[in-house]
């Protein structure tokens, strides 16, 4: 599991150091291929290769007329390039999403159990503030039972 927020930097040539504690799982349970993408271009979201595979098998069921796989597919893959993380531990963050996510220097690094998220620090701050858990979400997560 990726779980924790860990401080990193993009370089001056899109890639990501993944920091320490997320290497050792990635390289212990999947390939070394990944699929860097965002919903919204205001983050980059990183799945293993592995994880968005059986995202991808559960696409394929849908009915190619439906409009919600339509958008889906339409914004993963107008931000989204499949990449490789190098002996160093980096990825490529593509350049149309470093660009609409404004990765430059400081990020910060979020395990999201099966995938990263990736955040300029200043834009994160600002979005769990506009968005703080509220009561609907706790009921939510209640039903969950978590």
């Amino acid at each position: 599991m990726l779980r924790g927020s860990y401080a990193a930097r993009v370089d001056e040539k899109g890639r990501l150091k993944i920091p320490a504690a997320f290497l050792a799982p990635l390289r212990e349970n999947y390939s070394g291929q990944f699929f860097v993408t965002s919903l919204t271009g205001q983050f980059a979201r990183i799945y293993p290769l592995e994880e968005w595979n059986q995202i991808e098998e559960r696409l394929a069921r849908v009915s190619s007329t439906n409009r919600a796989k339509k958008k889906f597919l339409n914004l993963v893959n107008y931000y989204g390039q499949v990449v490789s993380m190098d002996k160093q531990g980096r990825v490529l963050i593509p350049a149309v999403l470093r660009e609409s996510a404004a990765m430059k220097g400081e990020v910060a690094v979020l395990g999201s159990l099966t995938y990263l998220d990736v955040w300029n620090n200043q834009r994160f701050l600002e979005e769990i503030r506009k968005n703080p858990i509220t009561q609907d979400d706790e009921k939510t997560l209640d039903d969950l039972g978590v």
